[in-house]
């Protein structure tokens, strides 16, 4: 276990890496011992970092919610990071790719809360019955530490998590299955992934299940209003400038951005 100074001086690196576009050292190498619940500690000391210069949390994002990657990272559950606001885009926006290092896409499910989520108790009906609606989303991924790294950079980093784009239809939880929801995800007019939301743990909104229970420990809970990314499912499309970028979620409809820059 790593003391709070030396979180401190990994979360001042993150912040360094994101102001300056530029990766530093893989945490657990610069920090030998690093483990998980350090990691959550250097990702809630750069939350408060951000908080505090002005930011304001609109939500979480969950993430490795694949069997297969959880096995690959050797771990046996998902992760999870902070939406801030000025992480939100919405379908159409021109989106500027310098303020990325290596940005990825995927395609996800947004739950928007209407009521607060909380407890060790919270239980996928809990979650359908507290979701106003559901809405086809795109997360952007990048990485402030160097690749390659472990589940410990990772969660570090904010579970990767540095935008989110919001489109598509509005519906509510209970109007379809949402474990046959699927995505087609286009660069440049071609297919580069295709996904169902079952991937997602079984059901995306277990994965909100999961984050509820997960923060009930830290006597935190997902509040109204939350804006919450259940996981993805299709893996990620890497993107630069000049790249436009659509998914189709068939009847929930479709998320585009256009990627400028000069990288």
């Amino acid at each position: 276990m790593l003391t709070t100074e030396q979180h401190k001086q990994a979360a001042r690196l993150l912040l360094q890496a994101e102001r300056e576009v530029k990766p530093v050292r893989q945490l657990d190498e610069t920090f030998p011992g690093l483990d998980i619940a350090d990691a959550y500690a250097i990702q809630k000391e750069v939350l408060a970092s951000k908080l505090a210069a002005g930011a304001r949390l609109r939500g979480h994002k969950i993430g490795l919610t694949s069997r297969a990657m959880q096995k690959i990272q050797g771990i046996d559950e998902p992760d999870y990071g902070h939406l801030l606001d000025d992480m939100f885009y919405t379908d159409g926006d021109t989106i500027p790719v310098d303020r990325f290092i290596v940005p990825r896409v995927e395609a996800e499910l947004a739950f928007i809360l209407n009521k607060p989520l909380s407890g060790p108790e919270v239980t996928l009906q809990d979650v359908l019955g507290a979701t106003e609606y559901v809405q086809p989303a795109l997360e952007i991924v990048d990485g402030r530490t160097m690749y390659p790294r472990r589940i410990v950079d990772n969660i570090a980093d904010n579970a990767a998590s540095a935008a989110i784009v919001l489109g598509g239809r509005l519906l509510r939880p209970m109007d379809l299955d949402l474990r046959w929801v699927g995505c087609l995800l286009y660069r440049n007019g071609v297919i580069e992934e295709t996904g169902v939301s079952a991937g997602v743990l079984g059901h995306p909104a277990r994965g909100v299940e999961w984050l509820a229970r997960k923060l009930a420990a830290f006597d935190t809970s997902l509040e109204a209003g939350s804006v919450i990314l259940a996981g993805s499912f299709t893996r990620t499309v890497p993107v630069g400038a000049g790249d436009t970028i659509h998914a189709d979620f068939g009847q929930l409809g479709g998320v585009s951005v256009y990627f400028q820059g000069s990288r």
